[in-house]
């Protein structure tokens, strides 16, 4: 978080950046439902572009950086919850028997 308090230093005085109002863990957290608000506070910012692309030439490990979430360095649509999915079971489809006439 500091180098991105640092890219933002320059721009400080004209615009206010989404992510200084908001708590740093944010854009670190667990829970799918905070990351995906950890996006969407960054969908205004001017430095989106900037933040992602330092971010991934310095190769952070995780966190949402630019709008997007980082998971070992590379950029996924979403973020698992933790623990394993759940088995999804297909309903049994009943086909029609057809009478034989006799």
């Amino acid at each position: 978080m500091t180098l991105l308090l640092e890219l933002m230093a320059p721009f400080e005085a004209h615009t206010a950046m989404p992510c200084t109002d908001e708590d740093p863990e944010l854009f670190f957290a667990e829970s799918p439902s905070d990351i995906e608000l950890a996006k969407l506070v960054c969908g205004p910012c001017p430095l989106r572009q900037e933040c992602l692309a330092g971010a991934l030439a310095r190769r952070e490990p995780h966190g949402v950086w630019g709008g997007e979430l980082l998971v070992g360095g590379e950029v996924v649509a979403r973020k698992r919850p933790r623990g394993r999915p759940r088995k999804i079971v297909e309903p049994a489809i009943e086909t029609p028997s057809r009478e034989v006439a006799a």
